[in-house]
């Protein structure tokens, strides 16, 4: 394994994740990764050749072992794991595209940028981002659902009974080291429900986030709209004032005051 292409890919991923991803993602090379290469493939190296069951009928062991172990828990993990990973690329080749837009929006505009910083989750990439939790969480889970579907369960017995053909009746098989499959298997499954729970704690931190952030945005330009309309009317000036100054309505008002005047037998002018 190319050590440092794998570490090269890590610290890129980790370069525009949330802290909650940095915490998924060590959490993935650790426990899971490295679990996988260094110890659990020794311990499942010899599921095949110890595989024993009590007959010498001619293929009848190989169709047991069929039976039992209708895919292998390596190759199993190892497809989760590349699944599993492969959604963090997504959100790489969205930021990689935008610098590359941003390059030639530079080049055409002398210098003015498109994205102020092309890995900021906002727009497309911040939905990128979130499609691709929702992707390893649910591939995570659907491998878990696939590993309970085919072992029923998560248990390794110590004996299984066989009678496909071509074994002559049913006959008892017996794995290797049965206890310590088990305990790997169990330390796998846990690491994978434990990077399901750090995936849906990202996305309702990041849907929190955005939800918090609209609330504030509105909440300032109501604010911002009622200074304007608080400023306006502290602006305009009161009616009173607009009688005391309408030449309109004072000579109105004196024409008023003559005709009731003639009408009741006096002729004078008020100024």
């Amino acid at each position: 394994m190319n050590w440092s292409g794998l570490e090269n890919l890590l610290s890129g991923v980790n370069k525009y994740s949330t802290a909650f991803g940095r915490i998924w993602l060590s959490m993935v090379f650790v426990f899971r990764v490295l679990v996988f290469v260094v110890a659990a493939q020794r311990v499942w190296s010899d599921d095949s050749k110890d595989f024993v069951c009590n007959t010498r009928q001619p293929g009848c062991t190989n169709i047991c072992y069929d039976h039992i172990f209708p895919i292998s828990h390596i190759r199993l993990w190892a497809l989760q794991l590349i699944f599993v990973t492969c959604p963090s690329l997504m959100v790489m080749a969205h930021v990689k595209y935008r610098e590359g837009k941003d390059a030639k929006y530079v080049a055409l505009h002398h210098g003015s940028h498109l994205y102020a910083n092309p890995g900021k989750k906002r727009g497309g990439l911040w939905w990128t981002y979130l499609l691709s939790l929702v992707f390893k969480a649910g591939f995570d889970a659907s491998f878990l659902y696939i590993l309970y579907r085919i072992y029923h369960g998560y248990e390794l017995p110590r004996l299984s009974k066989c009678s496909l053909e071509p074994c002559p009746n049913t006959v008892d098989c017996f794995i290797s080291r049965p206890t310590e499959k088990k305990i790997f298997m169990l330390f796998m499954v846990t690491s994978s429900a434990m990077c399901i729970f750090m995936c849906l704690c990202e996305m309702i931190y990041l849907i929190g986030k955005r939800i918090s952030k609209l609330v504030k945005v509105r909440h300032e330009n109501e604010r911002i709209l009622f200074a304007e309309q608080h400023e306006l009317t502290n602006m305009a000036p009161p009616r009173s004032q607009y009688r005391k100054n309408d030449p309109t309505l004072t000579d109105s008002q004196l024409s008023l005051n003559k005709r009731e005047r003639v009408n009741g037998g006096t002729i004078t002018t008020t100024l």
